[in-house]
């Protein structure tokens, strides 16, 4: 599905404004409409943060821009709290706006894009906190591709530890 929803958005919204979509994420916005968080790079090389409004008009899909800033202009992602399993974090511009991801796993991994964006296009010092740099970094041996898996993979490996040391008990 999301896929599908992917290569619609770069078809009706992205190529008319001649940007790569990277990455994006569902949030909750409206309870009536369907709200994304994108990440694309235009043709000069800038990387834009949009949201966008996702509604139907009789059978079309339309998509409307309702925000748009550069990653230049972002200060902070504060993921609100590292040791827990929840959606929410703020991105710190002039404003910060408070925002919900459909999952904790989206949330991570749109922070991993703007992370290796800024890497790849800025190299400027954007403060990423309050999230586990374990699944943030490139560089971590957890990282992967396969983005949604990342967390529940990290989650099974601690419960299987978790077993093995209760079924094993430490020598004296």
């Amino acid at each position: 599905m999301s896929s599908l929803v992917k290569e619609d958005l770069e078809k009706k919204l992205f190529k008319p404004l001649r940007q790569n979509l990277y990455e994006f994420i569902e949030i909750e916005f409206s309870v009536q409409d369907r709200y994304y968080l994108c990440v694309s790079v235009t043709k000069s090389e800038e990387v834009k943060i949009i949201m966008v409004k996702h509604y139907r008009i009789g059978l079309d899909e339309k998509y409307e821009v309702k925000k748009k800033w550069s990653l230049n202009d972002l200060q902070k992602i504060d993921g609100k709290e590292a040791d827990t399993d929840n959606p929410f974090f703020d991105l710190h511009f002039k404003k910060v706006y408070c925002l919900e991801a459909y999952s904790c796993a989206s949330k991570y991994a749109f922070a991993r894009t703007v992370n290796k964006l800024n890497h790849a296009y800025l190299k400027k010092d954007l403060q990423i906190v309050n999230f586990d740099s374990t699944y943030i970094n490139d560089d971590s041996i957890w990282s992967s591709n396969n983005k949604d898996c990342l967390v529940l993979m990290r989650i099974c490996f601690y419960a299987f530890n978790l077993v093995c040391l209760s079924l094993c008990p430490l020598p004296l």
